[in-house]
């Protein structure tokens, strides 16, 4: 009976590890990117368990400890980079001018969550220089007005369809585009910001849609917009900086292909996952959250914030342009099969890098 428990366990361990690794879009085979943490430990105790149980010496409890053992190995090879045990691949910031620094606070409101106050108090607290609210309906509008006295640049787009998004910068805002790339009610902002000390900054602002069974069953709405946004970024050598909610973890197929073809760095490698959902369950959470950027930057400080009454916390990420420093920060590099599965991303929802805005930078 044991043994056969265990098997069983083997198996379904083996299948959620290697299906992902498959170039099936469906929600249910695209869900378990996510919890590759939560994997790796299961199969932990799984193969403790093995060895406290299975007979020794026969080919069958081999070939489970076997199995068991590569899909630890593999689902830790996702996250590991995630980890101090990594090394980083953004640099940490050295006296940089506070004029050539750009503080961005991240944050996924839940549209029926009314704890504003928490969210409030903390953008007083930190005094970013940008906020993006994801999920921010009329009413998260109406409420947040009170901080445009400090961030009077604003891009306003109150949804009901949990696709809400608000730009609030300290910083001007230029060249700016309220677009929906892949879906007509999914919106994402592309915009030109100018920092203190007169440098232009490109930014995109996104939120695709996630693959689920209440909204698109398949990952090909999502992965299209991640796709077309990398292709137009690596087209240019300008600063860029790509921050949002892309419903899909830092370690999955999708968002690895979005680094290599936008040559986009993460400043989480080597320091931590910075799991910003989900806020309510501590053993189910993964990074959905997230902040990316060209090699003209090194981090000055990133951090998962408090709760503010969402599934999400907010996350708070210090940039430095310092093109000098940052010039030898390597991105991880693609190849022919990476730019074709980008193409074949694209083409099945009908869109192209041509669709994306590219905001005009002078400076």
């Amino acid at each position: 009976m044991i043994f056969l428990l265990l098997a069983c366990f083997t198996a379904i361990l083996f299948a959620v590890t290697f299906s992902p690794m498959m170039r099936i879009t469906h929600w249910v085979v695209r869900a378990c990117d996510f919890p590759r943490l939560q994997f790796a430990v299961i199969a932990a105790v799984l193969l403790i368990l093995e060895l406290l149980y299975l007979p020794f010496g026969q080919i069958s409890s081999c070939l489970i400890l076997f199995i068991t053992l590569v899909c630890f190995c593999i689902q830790l090879w996702w996250v590991i980079p995630y980890t101090r045990l990594f090394s980083k691949e953004v640099k940490a910031s050295e006296n940089s001018d506070h004029r050539s620094q750009i503080t961005l606070l991240t944050s996924n409101v839940l549209t029926p969550n009314r704890q504003v106050h928490k969210l409030i108090n903390l953008i007083k607290h930190h005094q970013p220089d940008v906020v993006v609210t994801l999920e921010s309906d009329q009413w998260w509008e109406e409420q947040l007005s009170v901080i445009e006295k400090d961030l009077p640049y604003t891009v306003k787009c109150p949804l009901d369809n949990l696709y809400g998004m608000h730009v609030y910068s300290r910083f001007p805002l230029s060249d700016t585009s309220l677009s929906f790339l892949v879906e007509d009610d999914v919106p994402s902002v592309h915009t030109n910001l100018t920092l203190a000390n007169g440098q232009v900054v490109r930014i995109h602002f996104l939120h695709p849609a996630p693959p689920s069974p209440t909204e698109n069953t398949q990952s090909s709405e999502r992965d299209a917009e991640i796709a077309i946004v990398a292709k137009s970024i690596a087209e240019t050598d300008e600063p860029v900086i790509v921050t949002g909610d892309l419903n899909d973890v830092a370690w999955s197929t999708t968002t690895r292909l979005f680094r290599k073809i936008s040559g986009l760095l993460d400043p989480r490698v080597g320091r931590g996952m910075f799991c910003t959902f989900h806020a309510s369950f501590p053993f189910l959470r993964w990074p959905l959250d997230h902040v990316f950027h060209s090699s003209h930057f090194t981090l000055s400080h990133i951090e998962r914030l408090p709760s503010i009454g969402s599934d999400h916390f907010p996350l708070l990420t210090q940039l430095a342009l310092t093109p000098k420093q940052g010039q030898d920060q390597e991105p991880i590099n693609s190849d022919e099969e990476d730019e074709q599965l980008v193409k074949d991303m694209a083409q099945e929802e009908g869109v192209t890098k041509e669709d994306v805005p590219e905001p005009r930078t002078t400076s």
